[in-house]
């Protein structure tokens, strides 16, 4: 037996290897045939994988948290409730199927950041690649990759995913080179029908203070807008409620 539980560390059948004993056991008890004992070691590797790449998935987004629905409190006001079936629709992931974009606009500590983080876990569970940043970290660093000019394998890691989420547009307002940097990752992105959510506390209307110039802005509007679901998120700020710390929500 020990020299059975080698070879299947040696194939990195952890799962089987870890489960062999139990298995093999239950099986006799239970009069199982060879093949359905094997398949139920088959299934156990099987499911050993899909949480294994779930949490790499999930590590890999830095998503940071992970965080279900079920935290998020429908009832905090009124601009939630007006929401509450559209945002449960989005968690069946089809909006990722079909290059749909989410928006989330309101002031801060509305739950824009936090409903965006229920959708990127969703998306992990579902093995989609996601990838979690704030507008700024990302500008930042395509702007670095410009000067070693690796600024085309730089784009790919947020043009790539399945999911990308930005957050915090608009608290910085941006420069012309960033704005057109923003401007490469939303065009390249709706090209490609990948779905991209945007959290921001500024309505369309104000994006041509935000970036280079309204020409620029009206560009990235467009190409988010398109195919969109786009919703305002109201109320006092959650941070200044007095919660536990588990149930504590995100901007």
């Amino acid at each position: 037996m020990n020299e059975l539980h080698q070879k299947l560390e040696q194939l990195q059948l952890t799962g089987m290897c870890q489960e062999l004993d139990h298995v093999l056991a239950d099986a006799a008890a239970r009069n199982l045939s060879p093949a359905e004992t094997v398949e139920w070691l088959a299934d156990i590797e099987l499911e050993v994988r899909r949480k294994r790449s779930i949490e790499r998935r999930f590590r890999l987004s830095k998503l940071q948290a992970k965080v279900g629905i079920e935290s998020f409190n429908f009832n905090h006001h009124k601009s939630r409730m007006h929401i509450k079936n559209k945002i449960l629709r989005l968690l069946d992931l089809d909006f990722i199927a079909q290059g749909t974009n989410v928006v989330l606009i309101g002031n801060p500590g509305t739950g824009k950041t936090f409903l965006a983080k229920i959708l990127g876990w969703k998306a992990c569970q579902a093995n989609c690649r996601v990838l979690f940043t704030t507008a700024i970290n990302m500008l930042n660093q395509l702007a670095a990759s410009q000067v070693d000019h690796s600024l085309v394998r730089k784009l790919k890691t947020y043009t790539d995913p399945s999911l990308l989420i930005v957050d915090e547009l608009g608290y910085l307002a941006l420069d012309q080179d960033s704005s057109n940097l923003f401007y490469q990752v939303i065009s390249t992105r709706h090209a490609e029908c990948r779905s991209t959510v945007i959290t921001t506390n500024s309505p369309f209307s104000d994006w041509g203070n935000i970036l280079f110039n309204t020409t620029i802005a009206a560009a990235i509007a467009d190409r988010l807008v398109e195919n969109s679901e786009i919703f305002l998120l109201g109320g006092p700020s959650v941070r200044t409620a007095k919660k536990p710390p588990a149930a504590k929500e995100e901007e």
